[in-house]
């Protein structure tokens, strides 16, 4: 097996996948991002993926996502880092340090702890708000009812601005409902980015305005 020639061609076929869904949706396939999910991915597949041209990553954790990414920042030119995964405060300041985006803003104490450290650090990254369309207790995010409240919040309280809104729907239920209340949601609200969409149902985020889909397995091949 050929990492590097796999890891290029699975690359390729997402990408002709996405162009072909944004097509179909009447959109232009250049509004849509690719965020690749490289958590717990092996350094050869990283380094496979770099080598294919991808430049923008999706991480979980914050000190996965150091140990990951500290080094390469500085060799790798239009590296962007998002974190898209659930962030604690007191890591609040390491995130706002190494990431380009926070895709995973949902609480009060968060934003407050996100906009002492944009602040202090003289920079604020990129700011999504998720949104738990499904309500699930397991899972971060704001309920749907709450979304705009926390927005006007996280614009007016906390001096922070606000790029768009993720969310991670149910993994038994049917997806489009979901995207399709997020992006209501975003509308009413003014803001443009859309982070919605994984390996299995990226195709349906594209039509329902996704303008980032976060790809993982059907990109690096399963773990393990």
């Amino acid at each position: 097996m050929n990492i590097a020639s796999d890891i290029a061609a699975a690359r390729a076929g997402i990408l002709d996948r996405i162009a072909a869904a944004a097509r179909a949706a009447g959109r232009d396939p250049q509004a849509v991002a690719l965020v690749a999910v490289s958590k717990q991915q092996p350094d050869e597949r990283i380094e496979a993926m770099l080598a294919a041209g991808q430049r923008l990553f999706g991480e979980n954790r914050v000190q996965e996502a150091q140990a990951r990414w500290s080094e390469r920042r500085a060799a790798v030119p239009g590296l962007k880092l998002r974190l898209i995964g659930p962030l604690q405060s007191n890591k609040a300041a390491d995130a706002a340090r190494l990431f380009d985006a926070i895709d995973s803003l949902g609480r009060p104490k968060l934003a407050a702890a996100i906009a002492d450290a944009a602040q202090k650090q003289g920079r604020c990254p990129e700011l999504l708000i998720q949104v738990n369309t499904g309500e699930e207790p397991q899972k971060a995010g704001v309920a749907p009812a709450e979304a705009d409240a926390f927005i006007r919040a996280v614009r007016k309280e906390y001096g922070l601005p606000v790029a768009g809104l993720m969310c991670i729907p149910p993994a038994d239920e049917e997806p489009a409902m979901h995207f399709a209340l997020l992006a209501k949601i975003a509308a009413r609200n003014g803001l443009v980015e859309l982070s919605m969409g994984m390996s299995h149902d990226f195709e349906t985020a594209i039509r329902f305005g996704a303008t980032q889909v976060r790809v993982g397995s059907a990109l690096f091949g399963a773990r393990g």
